[in-house]
């Protein structure tokens, strides 16, 4: 069974493993570089991160269409229950895991703010891993640097995602101290170019990641994807 990641622009992600679609962080519909709507994805399970608008945005209306499960912070899932009417939510919290029908999700710790649009508190940032198959893969989402990284990369990962856009997230150079700790056998960047303030050279990271760890770097635009 092979595992697909496509990339959304910005911080989404579409996960496609043995028939299961999982969509991270959907921004779809107000994000300048998505490749399409949100009323044009399917989804089994969105994975939310943290409660940031560009985060969140367009989980509610595909959670109820598609009838998706919503797993998140306990802060976000009991938020998207009470205050949109989502249906199906896995409520949990960091350094937790659960099995699903696709395979298993670890939340992992991110360092970063969360706080739903509005206003509400979206409990603690996070990242996830998620095993499908023989591959592991960790999503560190929107996180700065930190040591601990080099604790989930342990036991091996077959992919990392990790933001390069700077500002709000770490940037290009600590991107690759993250490479070098996680060890991932390929790793991929996400929130960059979506706005100005964010706006990085990708190829040039890759040649960095190439030079300076021994991960093997995929830049993919908005829409495209990288099969493992």
């Amino acid at each position: 069974m092979s595992t697909r990641l496509t990339w959304l622009g910005h911080g989404t992600w579409l996960i496609e493993a043995g028939g299961t679609k999982i969509l991270l962080d959907p921004f779809l519909d107000e994000q300048p570089t998505a490749p399409c709507k949100a009323d044009q994805v399917e989804a089994d399970f969105i994975l939310v991160s943290h409660g940031h608008f560009d985060h969140v945005a367009d989980v509610a209306p595909i959670a109820k269409r598609c009838g998706a499960t919503v797993v998140a912070i306990y802060e976000i899932a009991t938020w998207f229950a009470e205050k949109h009417q989502v249906a199906n939510t896995v409520g949990m919290n960091l350094g937790g895991g659960v099995a699903l029908p696709f395979g298993h999700v670890k939340m992992t710790p991110a360092f970063h703010s969360s706080q739903l649009p509005d206003g509400s508190s979206g409990g603690h940032a996070s990242g996830f891993v998620l095993t499908i198959g023989e591959e592991r893969i960790y999503f560190a989402c929107d996180t700065s640097l930190f040591s601990d990284m080099q604790w989930i990369g342990r036991g091996g990962l077959t992919a990392a995602v990790l933001p390069i856009g700077d500002l709000f997230t770490m940037g290009p150079q600590d991107s690759v101290a993250a490479t070098q700790l996680l060890k991932a056998e390929h790793v991929l960047p996400a929130h960059y170019n979506t706005w100005e303030p964010i706006a990085q050279d990708a190829e040039a990271w890759a040649e960095r990641i190439r030079r300076e760890t021994e991960s093997r770097p995929t830049v993919l635009d908005p829409g495209g994807s990288f099969e493992l």
